[in-house]
């Protein structure tokens, strides 16, 4: 049997304040129905319960005393069932009274030096104590007995070292967690053994995802939980922040993640539709939000729309564009039912994250028209690479990549046993390399090491020994070493220095150049095309055939995202094979001549289906 969160979905969240409890459902479905969404995520239960709870450990909202029912739960579930929209349950046990505080002090996060974490008369508890393991599953049950949700989403279900206002308050000292941890907890971020810590947290949190996947198949298997990436539906939420650097990629580049991983299980891309938790009444640009929307449903996920309170309570300005796109994906179920990633190169991220020298060779790939998808690096065993031409490593260090036999193009501190080099030294600080350059004027920024070829290993690019750079009278002085800036090995190349951080750093296309131009002759195709470097291009592949996505990022600016320029109409070189092209967002069919399409012009975005 399919289940349902296996065909594409659309979600709608209101997420609802304690006076909500009184809201107007038909007037939310009304909306929700106009918007295109055919799911609604509705708070349920944990830090409040809006549904009259018989559970002594939680707390009734005390505003359902305005719905004749007394049951906000109950009147949605059966409103949104009349008309076909599913309801699933915001869950949020990350927290509880202080009444229950007092009585329960073993299920509360204690910190390193024995504080609670009460934030709004709010105590924070902790995922090792008898809240998470014992009475969640009392409270699934209390509301799978009484309502048929369709699936939940657990809200926060981490360890609280921080709270909403950003403050770090460490690692929970519990007496579950002391029990549960072998070795002596640590403090925090900056103690000895926090990476042993954060593996213990992580399994904590990984079993009991599957202990919550367990129960809910059991119960009811028509109801998936939402969560992380080993959960039924892959969570992400696309959002904002004040004081955080914006990556204009960062949604694209999590639904990639997810869906390379595991390219069958369904991803979520919850998308906060105002600015910032401290900022809940003010709305995300529209031309921001869209983003969130149009890169996860080019990658293969599912849009969802996030607000506080109801449309009628927080109008956002932000939801008229959102209504569109996400009619766009209604009214296009077929091309993204199972649309899976189609790349043939791929891009591995680092195990710290979104580091400044991936998102260079991100960026990098994505100008010159070269498809990918990402890959989180700990994931690297757990699949096929076979399909991938060419594998790209960010300065991963010591890397296994098992019988993987394509393309490798590496680069930092990368170690890969097919290509043969010694590391003779390494200079890793700004200091160390201020004023380092490779022949024909090539700046290094950030790391270079020393490398020395083994046999059958080619090399390219010295570097040039450094000289003062003032004042002018004495900037003079460079000579060639023999230290390389890349070495080869058949289709093995690295760069033993931070190129992808150069790029991003400095904006140099010498750098993005080199990294792609090795990158394609080693076997990773690019889309030949005379569309701008703007374009980005993504490659999947569904039901109704190769969908290409081109999305207009000529909106990307610093911290924004402006009006995208219109762009085109353009040449584009297709996959080989393709017969017929359709054009959904112009509604043209398109000829195909030679392989080749004229694409008509891209506002936003454009998605061709290739047969």
């Amino acid at each position: 049997m399919r289940l349902w969160w296996h065909d594409p979905f659309r979600m709608f969240q209101t997420n609802l304040r304690e006076i909500d409890a009184g809201l107007d459902v038909e007037k939310v479905l009304d909306y929700l129905e106009e918007f295109g969404a055919n799911t609604w995520l509705l708070s349920v239960g944990g830090i409040l319960s809006n549904y009259p709870t018989d559970l002594d450990f939680q707390t009734r909202n005390p505003h359902l005393a305005e719905r004749p029912s007394g049951d906000l739960v109950g009147d949605a579930v059966k409103a949104a069932a009349r008309r076909g929209i599913r309801v699933m349950g915001r869950m949020d046990f990350s927290k509880i009274d202080h009444r229950r505080a007092e009585a329960h002090p073993d299920w509360c996060f204690v910190g390193p030096q024995g504080a609670r974490q009460v934030y709004n008369g709010l105590t924070s508890v902790c995922p090792s104590g008898d809240y998470y393991q014992v009475k969640l599953f009392e409270v699934l049950d209390e509301v799978l007995d009484r309502y048929p949700l369709d699936g939940f989403f657990c809200n926060w279900m981490s360890f609280n070292e921080v709270d909403y206002s950003r403050v770090y308050h460490g690692v929970c000292h519990c007496v579950s967690c002391h029990e549960r941890y072998d070795g002596r907890l640590p403090d925090g971020r900056d103690s000895p053994g926090y990476e042993d810590w954060q593996l213990f947290s992580a399994t904590v949190l990984a079993d009991l995802t599957q202990r919550i996947r367990d129960h809910l198949a059991a119960r009811r298997p028509e109801a998936p939980l939402v969560l992380g990436d080993q959960a039924d539906i892959v969570f992400h939420e696309a959002n904002n922040a004040v004081g955080r650097r914006l990556w204009h990629h960062r949604t694209s580049e999590a639904v990639s993640a997810a869906k390379t991983y595991r390219p069958t299980v369904p991803v979520l891309t919850n998308s906060v539709g105002f600015v910032d938790m401290p900022y809940r009444m003010a709305s995300e640009d529209p031309h921001h939000f869209a983003q969130y929307l149009l890169q996860a449903i080019a990658r293969g996920a599912n849009p969802s729309t996030y607000i506080m309170g109801t449309p009628s309570d927080n109008p956002y300005a932000c939801l008229q564009v959102a209504g569109e796109l996400t009619r766009f994906h209604r009214d296009h179920e077929d091309v993204y039912r199972d649309l899976v990633p189609a790349a043939e190169t791929l891009l591995v991220r680092p195990k710290e994250g979104s580091t400044p020298e991936f998102q260079g060779l991100y960026l990098s790939l994505l100008q010159r028209h070269v498809p990918f998808d990402v890959l989180p690096e700990k994931r690297l065993l757990d699949l096929d690479l076979r399909r991938y031409r060419v594998a790209v490593l960010p300065d991963l260090g010591v890397v296994e990549l098992g019988e993987y036999d394509g393309g490798i193009v590496a680069t930092g501190a990368t170690e890969v046993e097919r290509l043969p080099v010694r590391r003779l030294a390494s200079y890793e600080t700004e200091a160390a390399t201020r004023g380092l350059h490779l022949q024909g004027g090539v700046p290094v920024v950030g790391a270079f090491h020393v490398v020395e070829a083994g046999p059958g290993v080619e090399t390219g690019l010295p570097a040039l020994s450094r000289a003062p750079y003032g004042p002018p009278e004495k900037c003079h002085g460079q000579v060639q070493l023999e230290h390389p800036g890349v070495v080869k090995r058949g289709n093995t190349v690295l760069f033993p220095w931070t190129i992808g951080r150069s790029y991003r750093e400095v904006g140099l296309g010498v750098h993005r150049d080199l990294f792609v131009d090795e990158v394609i002759g080693t076997g990773g195709p690019s889309m030949a095309t005379d569309l701008p470097e703007q374009i980005e291009i993504v490659l999947g592949r569904s039901a109704a055939g190769t969908v290409v996505h081109l999305l207009n990022r000529s909106g990307d600016t610093d911290q924004r995202f402006a009006p995208p320029v219109p762009v085109g109409p353009a040449r584009l070189r297709l996959p080989d094979g393709v017969r017929e092209v359709e054009a959904l967002r112009s509604g043209e069919r398109l000829p195909v001549t030679d392989g080749w399409v004229q694409v008509p012009e891209i506002g936003l975005f454009e998605a061709l289906i290739c047969v």
